[in-house]
């Protein structure tokens, strides 16, 4: 099984920083690349950057080197740090994890529920 937890999120003004945290409970499963997505009203759920098993990172052009994304293996954690945040950066972030079963090679994908981020101007 597993399950994915995202916290961190909150409402802070224009310019502020937010630290978001995705921590994955798996049992007989091998994680892959995780990534943050968000979706705001009214809107498709965007990318918004993904991370390696070895660090590798790729973000969203949208974001301009504002975010970076970092993982610890040991601890299944994911976290995106958001700095200089904008209004237009507010949207329910989720967390999205690629595993297989250890011994199989079909990947399936797992979300979490979501944590609420709100920039105001």
């Amino acid at each position: 099984q597993v399950q994915v937890v995202e916290s961190g999120g909150d409402s802070v003004q224009a310019g502020g920083s937010l630290r978001l945290s995705c921590v994955v409970s798996k049992t007989g499963f091998k994680l892959y690349v995780i990534g943050w997505y968000r979706q705001a009203p009214g809107k498709q759920r965007d990318l918004v950057a993904t991370i390696t098993r070895e660090g590798a990172a790729d973000y969203t052009n949208s974001i301009e080197g504002r975010f970076r994304i970092a993982r610890d293996n040991d601890e299944n954690t994911v976290t995106l740090q958001m700095n200089s945040l904008e209004p237009e950066d507010t949207a329910i972030y989720y967390c999205k994890v690629t595993a297989a079963r250890y011994g199989r090679t079909n990947l399936q994908y797992y979300w979490g529920q979501g944590t609420q981020v709100t920039v105001s101007s």
